[in-house]
């Protein structure tokens, strides 16, 4: 990171952090110690030793100072952003322009001295006054190296494709430290920042015979974006591998990797995934948006009554809380909001996750590691020496990490996991199918929150829809009412001609109640459980994506692609 930039009243990093309460005073002098040996600067040495993380001193850093701290190390510029500011102010000025937000007519701009405001007029003066700058502060060796190297290079995609067309690729090159001077690094920065710039939740490389597919799954649909000719591959995978840290002579077997780029203004974490098909290597990468990752319970779209019911079930300090649904529905994202709620310094939170998706602070995580033969179920046996308060177990998989699960809920503890299952009451039969005792998981689960993801109607071109017969069955109307209004999707530039724009989540929560309990523990049928749920006031997915409908949020057309409404026309 850029240890050069000072916090605004002067102070050494290791001060702020110390205030901060981040490291102790006995860590910084160990640091201090290791720093004379090494010579290195100490926010260096704090991540060598494993004390912080890079992301943890930068969030410190632009608390103190009241802006972001930029790693120019690991960037990818914007060629938008480029075009705004001549090389020669940026020399001038040391300043360097990252990346340029259209939306909101914003530029991001790494600068030595945030409070240099010739430097901001002068940029301002090259564009209408409406144009907003978001200062960012970089060290100055840093953006003095970077100006100099990317000034002068295309970095569009369509301008470095061709650029690699009439020169021929250097393997041994891509591998060096230079983001710039190669044009394949170019290529995948640029597809990288391309895709997160699209909001999409991953990207596709896929080979075929004689060409290579790039698809971006955006909104939850996947969606073709580039189509390069075979030959393009071999290059692009080694550099995937290089940057994730994957072994590039390995291409007979499945790895995985992970990078950390700092894209659109903010750091993007990429979790990467190889397997080898019929025509060669396909890579996958899940992008992992710390900023979309950790979002407020109160911003999750619930209905009151589920928020309720949700702080309720947090409320309860021993016992085990599900999140269940399919791969990419959210589980991830609800269950790091339920951990940023309740994480304050008075409890111990420890996570076991495969992998740890999302740093945060205070919070113990550690990733299971097969190799150290290190699964879910031993690292509860491990979690449960280290004085925990609230654990979460990244998924219960199988009868030991069920069995270790409830154990550790029995022993006085808070547990938090996800199950791969259909519904909030499929989850029952689920666990009991993998060993756990009726008794036991009725007397030790507080409830269950399933959830799915729905696109949000486009707000620029959505359109009123007529309430039908076959709609007001769907929708639950005793009667088709004149005062309210339901959309459906159109399409337009803005949303790429699908309609929809975003995503938002549904729920349904079930709370174990006395009632419950007592049905569950005699070995009810899930059926049985059901009604009783429903009798109590429990509401279902359906239930909740309707309301999403008549809130004008999303389309009916788009809930019936996601849960089952057929019992509604019966």
């Amino acid at each position: 990171m850029s240890e050069e930039v000072k916090p605004k009243r002067n102070r050494q990093l290791g001060e702020v952090l110390v205030e901060k309460g981040i490291i102790t005073s006995d860590q910084l002098k160990i640091a201090l110690h290791e720093q004379k040996v090494i010579g290195k600067r100490i926010g260096a040495v704090l991540i060598e030793l494993g004390i912080v993380t890079d992301s943890i001193i930068r969030d410190a850093l632009s608390e103190d100072t009241g802006y972001s701290v930029v790693d120019l190390n690991n960037i990818v510029i914007d060629s938008a952003a480029l075009k705004m500011v001549p090389q020669e102010l940026a020399r001038r000025f040391k300043i360097l322009p990252l990346f340029y937000n259209k939306l909101d007519h914003e530029l991001t701009l790494a600068m030595v001295d945030t409070y240099n405001i010739v430097a901001l007029d002068q940029v301002r003066a090259l564009h209408d006054s409406k144009l907003e700058i978001k200062p960012v502060l970089g060290s100055d060796t840093d953006i003095v190296r970077v100006t100099e190297d990317v000034y002068g290079i295309d970095l569009s995609i369509d301008g470095i494709l061709q650029e690699i067309e009439t020169g021929e690729v250097d393997f041994d090159a891509m591998q060096s430290d230079d983001q710039f001077h190669h044009p394949m690094e170019r290529l995948i920065n640029a597809l990288l920042a391309d895709a997160v710039q699209r909001d999409a939740s991953d990207i596709h490389f896929e080979p075929e015979e004689s060409f290579l597919r790039i698809r971006y799954r955006i909104d939850g649909v996947l969606r073709q974006v580039r189509s390069l000719h075979k030959s393009y591959w071999a290059a692009m995978v080694v550099r995937l591998k290089v940057i994730s840290n994957m072994n590039i002579a390995e291409s007979r077997a499945p790895q995985d990797g992970r990078v950390s780029l700092s894209l659109i203004g903010r750091q993007i974490d990429f979790r990467v995934t190889s397997q080898p098909t019929s025509w060669g290597e396909n890579v996958v990468l899940r992008v992992l948006d710390r900023r979309k990752g950790i979002v407020p319970l109160d911003s999750l779209g619930m209905s009151d009554d589920n928020l309720h019911a949700m702080k309720i079930m947090m409320s309860k300090p021993e016992g085990v809380i599900l999140v269940t649904g399919p791969t990419g529905s959210g589980k991830t994202t609800t269950l790091y909001s339920i951990l940023n709620h309740i994480n304050t310094e008075r409890i111990n939170i420890m996570t076991m996750e495969d992998p740890v998706e999302y740093p945060m602070t205070m919070i113990r995580q550690t990733s299971i590691n097969e190799s150290a033969k290190m699964g879910f179920d031993e690292g509860i046996r491990s979690m449960m020496r280290q004085d925990p308060d609230v654990i979460l177990v990244g998924e219960i998989r199988d009868d030991v990490t069920a069995e270790m699960a409830f154990r550790a809920s029995m022993t006085g503890h808070q547990v938090f996991s996800t199950l791969h299952t259909s519904s909030a009451i499929g989850s029952i039969p689920r666990l009991q199918n993998l060993g756990v005792l009726p008794d036991i998981l009725a007397s030790n689960l507080i409830g269950i929150i399933a959830q799915r993801l729905l696109r949000r109607l486009c707000k620029k071109c959505k359109q009123v829809q007529e309430i039908g017969e076959l709609e007001r069955k769907l929708l639950g109307l005793e009667a088709t009412p004149s005062q309210i209004t339901i959309y459906e999707a159109v399409g337009c530039p803005v949303c790429d001609q699908t309609g929809y724009k975003g995503r938002i989540a549904i729920v349904e929560i079930l709370q174990i109640s006395e009632n419950l309990e007592n049905l569950i523990s005699q070995n009810s049928s899930a059926h049985v459980v059901f009604k009783a749920a429903i009798a109590s006031g429990f509401k279902t997915l359906a239930d909740d994506a309707c309301r999403r409908v008549l809130e004008g949020v999303t389309s009916l057309e788009e809930i019936t692609r996601v849960v089952d409404l057929t019992e509604r026309v019966n």
